[in-house]
């Protein structure tokens, strides 16, 4: 690091020593990963070589201003206390970053297996929660205490090496530093145009993608691509095409279109005399399918949920559109498919849409949406207060205006008995819900609710004594905790005058995990959902393969709504059902029918995989025509009527 005898003598040893910790946190990345990753030798080539790229992109991105600073700072002032002051700032402070950066990689592969992405973008935006979590997640003083220490450590490194005493004694003529500069730039300039994130994405093997990316390259590049068009980066077909196929898709024996050419909207009709329960939706943060018993967990976590399903009516083959909780809720509140980018409850021009809470307000239900946090996270509070939905939350950000056009009530301090960063504990969020329940009914009117979870999220920190885990100690200890509050919320509600009309509905958000070796990790998108207390219904699996804006086609259809509808979910239980789901991450988009699997992403890409559910083993195959052209019709349909106002009520 002191053989560069000249001015730039910090910037090249500043890059010197980014590449050593990148390459540092590349393998030990890899070394996590490696058992489970399915990697082989030949890929370490690939994963270095690209990730050496990346890695000196960075590397030009973090230097190209001090860079320009270097080349116009007159010679008289080099070895002046000004210049001395701030090359000492600047590197310190770069170096903190950057330091900073790589262990945040570490807790952020622990929980996505990934490099840093749009989930990382949005963790700046929500700053309470996420550096709340942090502190409770781990000891936050002593982070910083050795982030700083490490910074220290490096610098003082390079001071012994004289590597800024060659720079400040540095006398490089003019021609000399713009030389310099003109190389640096040249190098940046042909990273901007030549090289961009999906150039990790060539491999087959997810893991080796992620390796061969950079963590702070991967974060500017989700910042500045946090949405995706679909009719500028996917497949197209021609619209009317596309939307005619779907109508065909989507035609059932008890539904007409109400409309012709590009829409969707039709009529549900069924002869049967009508049922109208109130219905509680409980959306379970982060919980896998495999959590339960009945899906061959061995470690009796989920002991409630095991016993009530058999009671109930239970999907086992249920998937997640998505792997996050915003992802998660619009699946559940439009019964639509994923569209690339953000969520839908994330996005602009979100409001008035065709919802189910608006289904069930016209039908005289009031709709409330309960969350254990700050609502405005996410922009959850926006989203459902302009969707028909009262909000009922912890009011946490008091000079924030959501803008809401319903009504929002806060969780008083005197009705909370347990808090971390993510909200109340999920007993606390039940009695809200309960307490809501017997004020409706009360005043004779039906309620429809969507209660959203969150102790089942890192840290992992719930009530102490109220299970045989400690609190804070893992994701078994908050899984089986998130079961025992079900347990109690059932055991209160049971004793309740409007139990015996309600129907609850427990379904996960997401799965905990989304990693593996494919692309698209199937097994890691299967949920469980439960119906329990539907009226008439005998308890029974439903063992069809179906998606989570399913549920409410399914359940209107047990209790025999009449209603007209805007959902691409279908009732899975009436003839001629195809069996299909719709699997996503934030930029590719997957059709999954039995034992197949088609995804489209970026570049106008399509890939056709056959896939083995017993041994969760996806393999390349000749493109399926006919899942091509039903995995274009859902998604590029969804997309454009949102884009154009179709969606709306």
């Amino acid at each position: 690091m002191n053989s560069v005898k000249n001015r730039y003598a910090v910037l090249f040893g500043f890059g010197t020593v980014l590449l050593i910790l990148s390459f540092l946190v590349r393998t030990a990345l890899l070394i996590w990963a490696f058992p489970q990753s399915g990697l082989h030798l030949s890929h370490l080539p690939v994963i270095y070589g690209k990730g050496l790229i990346y890695d000196i992109g960075v590397a030009l991105f973090f230097t190209i201003g001090y860079a320009l600073y270097l080349l116009l700072l007159p010679q008289r002032l080099n070895n002046t206390l000004f210049n001395r002051l701030f090359t000492y700032t600047g590197f310190f402070l770069a170096m903190v970053i950057l330091v900073f950066s790589f262990f945040a990689e570490f807790t952020f592969w622990g929980e996505y297996a990934g490099r840093f992405d749009f989930i990382a973008v949005d963790y700046l935006i929500y700053t309470y929660e996420v550096i709340s979590n942090i502190n409770q997640s781990y000891p936050l003083p002593l982070l910083i205490g050795g982030v700083l220490l490490f910074t220290a450590l490096i610098t003082w490194v390079l001071i012994r090496r004289g590597t800024f005493r060659n720079s400040f004694q540095s006398n490089t003529p003019f021609l000399k530093r713009l030389f310099t500069f003109a190389v640096l730039m040249g190098l940046m300039l042909l990273h901007i145009f030549f090289i961009n994130n999906t150039w990790a994405e060539k491999s087959k093997n997810r893991y080796a993608q992620e390796l061969s990316k950079a963590g702070v390259y991967s974060f500017v590049s989700a910042y500045l691509n946090n949405e995706l068009a679909y009719d500028k980066y996917y497949l197209l077909e021609d619209d009317n095409s596309a939307f005619s196929r779907l109508r065909t898709l989507l035609q059932s024996p008890d539904s007409h279109y109400l409309a012709s050419g590009n829409s969707i909207y039709r009529s549900i009709t069924d002869t049967a005399t009508r049922v109208t329960p109130n219905v509680i939706m409980v959306t379970i943060e982060s919980f896998s399918a495999d959590f339960m018993e009945r899906f061959g967990n061995t470690g009796h976590i989920t002991p409630v949920l095991d016993s009530i399903a058999k009671e109930s009516i239970l999907f086992t083959n249920m998937y997640a559109t998505g792997t996050r909780t915003v992802r998660g809720m619009e699946a559940l509140s439009l019964a639509v498919p994923p569209t690339p980018g953000q969520s839908i409850v994330r996005r602009k021009k979100n409001e008035n849409l065709f919802s189910v809470g608006q289904l069930f307000e016209k039908e005289g239900y009031e709709s409330t949406f309960f969350y254990g946090g700050d609502g405005y996270f996410d922009n959850m509070n926006k989203y459902f207060g302009n969707n028909g939905y009262d909000i009922t939350d912890r009011l946490r950000h008091k000079l924030v205006d959501d803008h809401i056009t319903t009504t929002r009530t806060n969780i008083p301090d005197s009705a909370v008995q347990f808090e971390n960063a993510w909200g109340v504990c999920d007993e606390d969020i039940y009695n809200a819900a309960i307490r809501s329940a017997d004020q409706k009914y009360a005043a004779g009117k039906p309620f429809y609710d969507f209660v959203m979870t969150t102790s089942n999220h890192r840290p992992y920190t719930y009530p102490s004594g109220k299970i045989d885990i400690p609190s804070g100690s893992g994701r078994d200890g908050a899984v089986k905790y998130t079961d025992y509050a079900i347990g109690q919320f059932l055991k209160k509600i049971r004793t309740k005058p409007w139990f015996k009309n309600t129907v609850i509905i427990f379904v996960a958000d997401h799965c905990a995990s989304s990693a593996g070796k494919n692309e698209i990790e199937i097994s890691k998108y299967h949920i469980p959902c439960i119906l329990y207390n539907v009226p008439g219904i005998a308890p029974q699996e439903i063992s069809v393969m179906c998606s989570q804006i399913d549920i409410y086609p399914t359940l209107l259809g047990m209790l025999h709504w009449s209603y007209n509808s805007k959902f691409y979910g279908e009732n899975v239980l009436l003839p001629g059902y195809r069996p299909r789901a719709m699997v996503s991450t934030y930029q590719k988009l997957g059709y999954l029918e039995p034992g197949k699997l088609l995804i489209l992403s970026p570049q106008q890409k399509a890939q056709c995989f056959s896939w083995n559910m017993e041994r969760n083993e996806q393999r390349a195959t000749t493109m399926d025509s006919s899942l091509l052209k039903n995995s274009i019709a859902n998604y590029q349909t969804a997309y454009s009527l949102f884009k154009n106002g179709g969606m709306g009520k």
